[in-house]
């Protein structure tokens, strides 16, 4: 759908909430954009008139851009995505995310050009050289990290604002250019909430999660969290991701058969009149389970099966609980995880649903966050360079606030959420600002 048929079923947007924080938004109207691309159709897409600032710089150190844009002039951004292949239908939900964007924050002197990377590098590389030749001043995306790692040396000086949570993929070694990783990484939800339990008296910790690069991830920042935090990370358990029976696993975590033996023991001493021996607690008060969707609910029920009940050890989480209808598991009841405020995406999510008549992907908050940003970028008449993308102020986002750090990295400003029976109850709001970025960060 267009953007121009998208306004007429929708009335003035609701959620001007891609402003700079530190000064970069100004009230102004909003306006119908030009989407300066067409839907994806099997043919090459047209070709706007080549710009040389835009394409890949001549060997040698080039000069630094200007940081500035001048008024009358046309801004052209790329949008990235797979909108045809595989994942052609994640790929038109984000683009339809964008164009909500578009009518909400941008001025007729910025032009989305949309391309189709085919669902794979190689049409991700020849997506990014046509965008690069029609005078794109900025890449956003492509979406999967294997994508943006083959754009990144064609893109040159140009900015790229990748959609991957691969944290591989981060490279900013390019002059004012590099590559950014927007999609949501594991490191910011897992010192969140570990912070939180921390501060609640939850020092020791354990950890649930899959053996793979997502875990390691986990385990990595769960270890560096709890240090900050003042607590330790007792217990580690690893299964691998095929294993469809972890319980295992889980019996080890807990010690259960030596326990379980322990408390045998203890009822026979008391029907001797015997001392009864000590029984071994759980060395942990609180525990991460690196899971989501459907492979939590089925892990979730073991942990007090074998003894890791929710009543005396918290249940912890990442944004891979962030799903409708997890209340309905009771052993995540009570729960803790971290993840953006729910509040504004519910309301994207509300708008979404009655322009396009389905429910966004996850994902395509991030389409709508950084079109955004790179829409009021332009406004404000601020050039793509590092010195604006990384504003230590950050960006107010549908995902909350935001920032680009000269290491590729996003942070993010994250509630903490607690799972009930009919939804979730923050219990912890998120952060309206950052706190000065640490150097070298």
């Amino acid at each position: 759908m267009s953007a121009k048929s998208m306004a007429a079923r929708t009335a003035a947007a609701l959620l001007l909430l891609a402003a700079v924080l530190g000064g970069c938004a100004s009230q102004q109207q909003q306006r119908q954009p030009t989407v300066a691309a067409p839907a994806p159709q099997a043919q090459a897409p047209q070709q706007a008139a080549p710009q040389p600032q835009a394409t890949e710089p001549a060997p040698g150190t080039p000069p630094a851009p200007a940081a500035a844009i001048p008024a009358d002039e046309t801004v052209r951004v790329a949008l990235l995505l797979p909108l045809t292949g595989k994942a052609a239908g994640l790929g038109e939900a984000m683009q339809q995310a964008a164009q909500m964007a578009l009518f909400d924050t941008a001025d007729p002197h910025f032009q989305l050009l949309i391309r189709d990377t085919k669902s794979t590098p190689e049409g991700s590389v020849a997506a990014a050289q046509d965008a690069l030749a029609a005078g794109a001043r900025l890449l956003i995306g492509p979406v999967y990290g294997v994508d943006a790692k083959a754009v990144a040396p064609v893109a040159g000086a140009v900015p790229v604002l990748s959609f991957s949570n691969d944290a591989t993929v981060a490279d900013t070694h390019a002059p004012n250019g590099g590559t950014w990783v927007l999609g949501f990484q594991p490191q910011d939800q897992v010192a969140r909430v570990v912070s939180y339990a921390a501060s609640h008296g939850l020092t020791r910790l354990a950890l649930l999660a899959p053996v793979g690069g997502n875990g390691d991830m986990v385990e990595q920042a769960m270890r560096e969290a709890a240090t900050k935090a003042g607590a330790d990370l007792t217990r580690v358990a690893r299964y691998q991701p095929t294993q469809k029976d972890v319980s295992d696993t889980i019996k080890r975590l807990s010690n259960f058969d030596q326990r379980h033996a322990q408390a045998a023991a203890a009822r026979e001493a008391a029907k001797d009149g015997k001392p009864a021996p000590t029984t071994e607690e759980l060395p942990f008060q609180a525990i991460l389970i690196a899971e989501g969707g459907q492979r939590l609910k089925e892990v979730a029920p073991l942990l007090p099966f074998f003894d890791i009940d929710p009543g005396p050890v918290r249940f912890l989480g990442t944004g891979q609980w962030d799903e409708p209808g997890l209340g309905r598991e009771p052993s995540l009841v009570g729960g803790w995880y971290a993840s953006a405020a729910p509040d504004a995406r519910m309301g994207f999510e509300k708008r979404f649903n009655d322009v396009y008549g389905q429910r966004p992907p996850r994902l395509a908050t991030l389409a709508y966050d950084a079109t955004a940003l790179a829409a009021v970028l332009a406004k404000g008449h601020k050039a793509y360079v590092r010195e604006n993308l990384t504003d230590p102020n950050g960006f107010a986002g549908i995902d909350g606030v935001f920032r680009l750090l000269p290491t590729g990295q996003v942070e993010r400003g994250l509630s903490v959420l607690e799972v009930g029976k009919a939804g979730v109850t923050v219990v912890d709001p998120a952060p309206t600002s950052f706190a000065p970025a640490t150097p070298g960060s």
